[in-house]
């Protein structure tokens, strides 16, 4: 369905036929993974979702990656580069549940199923006497689990139910000031070989310049506190008269430990990192040691 979107701006941007752009679907291990219930952070982490597509890039049978950026790790492949996003969907979490209407209302020792650690450990700062379960699959098989009481609640990037027309099993939305999202989660990036000067001239051409602005910080932010996949983190960016303000979190595993920085500024880079380092600094190694040993 991304591939299928971005197709169809390209064409229309540059005056082709959407018959004249293929696309290829590729199988990736994260997808595959998805019936194992298990944390990406278990079996591989963010380039499950991305090594297949960028061997075929490297490979030259594909000019142009479409990614969900939130799963594009920090460092891409030598030879890759990430030159567009298109424009930021919603970055909030939908909570979805089929017995009650948010959070506060699940009984205690309520089984919520999720396997993003991130996802866990602010569930469980605002509901510790919660049980997480494992809990993966497309948003139909996520539902059905629902149903037959595998778990009692679960969350969804409220982004990927709009794009697939599905937001209206949202629940409700969770207030990201609480619950920061992913870094870069809710736009779509798009990456070419780092040699292909007129593949990347053409898709630079779709790229959203104030979502470009806040994916930049928020991966420049990632890449300092170069995730442990085992460590939660949250970002939250904002844009106001060409200026970024990122909002960036850290948290134990269990959710009882949270770490908060903030910074503003006109360069993205500069934002992102004092973001990170900041955090870095008020966690300490021996925290990040941990919780990314645990």
């Amino acid at each position: 369905m991304q591939a299928r979107l971005v197709r169809s701006l390209l064409a229309s941007t540059h005056g082709v036929s959407e018959d004249d752009i293929a696309i290829e679907v590729l199988s990736t291990g994260g997808d595959r993974s998805q019936a194992s219930n298990a944390s990406l952070s278990d079996i591989g982490g963010k380039g499950l979702f991305t090594k297949e597509i960028d061997d075929a890039m490297l490979s030259g049978r594909v000019d142009i990656g479409v990614h969900s950026s939130k799963d594009v790790a920090t460092r891409l492949p030598d030879g890759l580069a990430l030159v567009a996003f298109l424009e930021r969907e919603d970055v909030r979490d939908a909570f979805l549940s089929v017995k009650v209407q948010s959070i506060d209302h699940l009984a205690e020792r309520a089984k919520f199923g999720t396997s993003s650690i991130r996802r866990a450990a602010q569930v469980l700062r605002q509901r510790p006497d919660l049980e997480i379960v494992p809990f993966r699959g497309n948003v139909g098989t996520r539902l059905q689990k629902l149903i037959d009481g595998v778990a009692d609640a679960t969350l969804l990037a409220m982004a990927g139910l709009n794009r697939l027309g599905e937001g209206h099993r949202a629940t409700g939305q969770l207030d990201p000031e609480i619950f920061m999202p992913a870094p870069a989660q809710g736009a779509i990036g798009l990456a070419v070989r780092s040699d292909d000067k007129r593949m990347a001239a053409l898709v630079s051409a779709l790229d959203h310049a104030p979502t470009n602005m806040t994916i930049t910080g928020e991966r420049a932010m990632l890449a300092i506190l170069d995730g442990s996949c085992r460590t939660p983190v949250g970002a939250l960016s904002s844009l106001a008269n060409g200026q970024l303000t990122l909002k960036g979190q850290i948290l134990s595993l269990d959710g009882q430990t949270a770490f908060d920085s903030t910074a503003s500024g006109t360069d993205p880079l500069v934002v992102g990192r004092a973001v990170g380092e900041d955090l870095l600094k008020q966690a300490g190694t021996e925290f990040l040691a941990k919780w990314a040993q645990a």
